[in-house]
């Protein structure tokens, strides 16, 4: 492998953290928005509503299309559209241009990520691969969890608009990398659309998407409320909650390392056996929830875990459909997507009708039915496997 191939999942890793900071980190900057624009809090939502509703609904259809196009150019062509729109977004003082400069690059999002994960599973030798992928998996982590904090505080100390530039900077940075050290990489072999759509005739593909809907809205149902049980039930002051949140940060991208080798030894075991382990970490969530030490303890060992449920998503998926890995990997952004948005409806349902200590019962509810599809998934590729 040449230096030039060395760079190339550290950039995707780079690239990958760029996309879902522009995603996730404008949670950080709603009402900033909603002062500068002169709207309700909830309109300022629509700025991450309609960004995740794009992507789940771009998910399975532009991967597909741009899977025969020269990697390199569509990296630089997504990064350029993130670029661009972040640089919009923070000049402008009309809200629905920001809104309009966010759904465009969102279309695109599914795109950059599904490819940054086939390329870098496709860089090493098929054992690897989980490996690589978790690398990459880390960029979603620290985007995702990080992205918010970091994103406040730039934004506490200086504007909405400058929050923008600093998405503009990660994504500017991406960009120039991938133009200096990333090479050429064409598509040599590519399936038919016809092909690739085969795959959701598969019994295996559709019970794999139900168990990443499941998964994710386990995981992501639950944390979205995180900050608000802490500061109700574990009764932390303000300042506490961000160092809480950050360990459950860091310990999410060490469940990323974790997972990729695990996944490369014995994958079918692991992600059989991660319902019953988040399991328990929501019980003891549910019971100990009011003591600060047992939160703190059970938030690192649920960020770890949390960490390891996004590779497992995708891994699942893609093992499901090989022959396919760009549609797959669509799919696994759109059933991601759509997890994360019934649990966190689900889970802030119960919250408001029976009370803030009742929300992790959700949680739970998905772990359970996650199984359902794990189980005959399981079943199917264990018969597959002795053919």
């Amino acid at each position: 492998m040449t230096k030039q191939n060395n760079m190339l999942v550290p950039i995707l890793t780079l690239g990958v953290f760029a996309i879902i900071n522009t995603e996730m980190g404008v949670i950080g900057l709603l009402p900033l928005a909603a002062t500068q624009f002169h709207i309700s809090i909830s309109e300022a939502g629509l700025l991450v509503s309609l960004f995740a509703l794009t992507v789940a609904i771009s998910g399975p259809i532009l991967p597909l299309v741009f899977s025969g196009i020269n990697r390199k150019q569509v990296m630089l062509l997504v990064l350029g559209i993130f670029l661009i729109g972040n640089i919009v977004s923070a000049f402008t003082s009309n809200f629905i241009v920001v809104v309009i400069a966010r759904v465009i690059p969102a279309l695109f999002h599914p795109i950059y990520c599904s490819l940054a994960f086939t390329v870098a599973a496709t860089s090493v030798r098929e054992e690897d691969a989980p490996k690589a992928v978790s690398k990459v998996m880390m960029g979603v982590s620290a985007g995702m969890v990080l992205g918010v904090p970091v994103t406040s505080l730039i934004a506490g100390a200086t504007s909405f608009g400058i929050a923008m530039l600093f998405f503009a900077l990660v994504t500017a940075l991406a960009f120039m990398a991938t133009i200096l050290f990333v090479p050429s990489l064409p598509v040599h072999e590519r399936s038919s659309y016809g092909a690739q759509l085969r795959v959701l005739k598969k019994s295996i593909t559709w019970l794999s998407m139900a168990a990443v809907i499941c998964i994710n809205a386990a995981v992501f149902g639950v944390f979205s409320y995180l900050a608000e049980y802490l500061g109700a039930i574990t009764h932390i002051p303000g300042h506490t909650i961000s160092f809480v949140l950050l360990i459950y940060g860091v310990a999410n991208i060490l469940g990323n390392m974790i997972a990729g080798k695990i996944l490369s030894k014995n994958a079918i075991r692991f992600v059989a056996s991660f319902p019953f382990a988040l399991g328990a970490v929501y019980i003891l969530f549910f019971f100990l929830g009011q003591f600060t030490i047992p939160m703190a303890l059970i938030t690192l060992v649920w960020g770890i875990l949390a960490g390891a449920a996004g590779n497992i998503n995708q891994y699942w998926i893609t093992s499901a459909a090989p022959e396919a890995p760009d549609l797959a990997n669509g799919l696994f952004l759109t059933s991601a997507n759509i997890g994360t948005t019934i649990g966190t409806t689900v889970c802030g349902l119960l919250l408001s009708g029976i009370g803030t200590q009742y929300f992790v019962l959700g949680g739970l509810l998905f772990l359970v039915l996650s199984l359902v599809s794990i189980v005959p998934r399981n079943s199917i590729r264990l018969r597959l496997a002795r053919l």
